[in-house]
């Protein structure tokens, strides 16, 4: 005869089953964190690029802060020991990667130049002429440049030419757009491109989502929970617009120093939990403000047109927001399952600790050791 287990062991079960996959799923978290904290907000690789469209010729110039291994960066061998870095290939590579077509007749890279690295400037920028066979009406623009710099490179663009200009986020899903020279710019056109490359830039942006998880493993119930969101989602929302548009611009290495810092402290809150509880929102809030002008870094630094650049920051920003929901939604049922159970408070200072020890070490990193 089979007896049935009693439903206290039952009940152990299932929790060490929660136990496991809410470990498995913050450590992984972590892990990422840990792989990723040298270059949190960049969403992978991100480039700056100025096209300027002229009567039957088009000048495309790329900066890049960094080179992603593969191909290219051998080729390059930037920042290799004895080695001395080779910036050409980046022109060649622009050439074969950068397509251009005037109502369907292509266009032919020419010549090309490199501004390369300098004692106060880390960013490489390459510069290429594309020649048309006619006057510039309808101009295809194809960007393969994600073939050569990794599946993770975005490229923001800023498209210019006598009548107008508009933006666009190219990359290895977003690779074609299309101007029409001979009308006006249309303010909507290309802006929905950046609500896909917001929710990208915080799923792949492992420090904010170090602080959101360090934020919610002691944030209380649901409406504490809710309102340690809302004031994060309004800080940050707040500067991203104020930085974005060049209202107040801070020094990057103090706003990721700051970043780093916040996400410690968070932490250590939740190692001293007396000190944590009812103003976590205003912890939240105050953090939030440092986040949102590193949320801003990339819009901030293509130089997009005020006119033009209102509706990509309103659509960057609602991709942040959605990419910020589904981590939150992900999370928040496994806490209120967490919190019934009585070995919660060792998961939450387990956690927590090497939360606060990724904060430390980078937030040294970025304070004391840049570059």
């Amino acid at each position: 005869m089979i007896h049935p287990k009693p439903r206290s062991a039952a009940r152990k079960s299932l929790g060490s089953a929660i136990y496991k996959l809410t470990a498995a799923a913050i450590a992984s978290l972590l892990l990422l964190g840990w792989a990723g904290m040298t270059g949190a907000h960049t969403g992978g690789m991100t480039g700056f690029a100025t096209i300027t469209i002229s009567e039957k010729s088009v000048r495309y110039s790329l900066t890049l802060s960094d080179i992603a291994p593969g191909s290219l960066a051998e080729k390059m061998h930037p920042g290799q020991p004895g080695a001395t870095p080779d910036y050409r290939p980046l022109i060649t590579t622009i050439g074969e990667k950068i397509h251009f077509a005037n109502e369907g007749a292509p266009c032919t890279a020419a010549e090309g130049r490199i501004v390369p690295p300098s004692a106060t400037s880390v960013s490489i920028t390459g510069t290429v002429d594309f020649n048309c066979p006619a006057q510039i009406r309808k101009l295809s623009i194809r960007d393969d440049m994600s073939e050569a710099l990794g599946s993770s490179q975005h490229t923001l663009a800023l498209i210019i030419w006598s009548g107008g200009s508009q933006q666009f986020a190219f990359g290895s899903d977003a690779r074609e757009t299309s101007v029409e020279v001979a009308q006006p710019a249309q303010a909507s056109r290309g802006a929905g491109s950046f609500f896909p490359l917001g929710i990208e830039h915080i799923l792949t942006g492992y420090d904010h989502l170090l602080f959101l998880v360090a934020l919610m493993l002691r944030g209380g119930g649901l409406w504490s929970l809710l309102k340690i969101i809302t004031a994060f989602t309004l800080a940050h929302s707040i500067t991203l617009a104020l930085a974005a548009l060049d209202v107040i611009v801070l020094p990057g290495a103090l706003v990721e120093s700051v970043i780093a810092l916040s996400i410690a402290y968070v932490a250590l809150e939740n190692l001293l939990p007396r000190y944590a509880a009812s103003r976590r929102w205003a912890v939240s809030f105050l953090f939030g403000l440092a986040h949102g002008f590193g949320f801003s870094s990339v819009l901030r630094e293509i130089g997009l047109p005020k006119e033009n650049l209102l509706l990509s920051l309103l659509n960057f920003n609602l991709g942040v927001e959605a990419g910020q929901l589904t981590v939150v939604l992900l999370v928040v049922p496994v806490l209120m399952r967490l919190r019934s159970r009585p070995w919660e408070p060792r998961v939450v200072m387990a956690i927590s600790g090497v939360i606060f020890v990724l904060g430390l070490m980078l937030f040294v990193e970025r304070a004391f050791l840049p570059g």
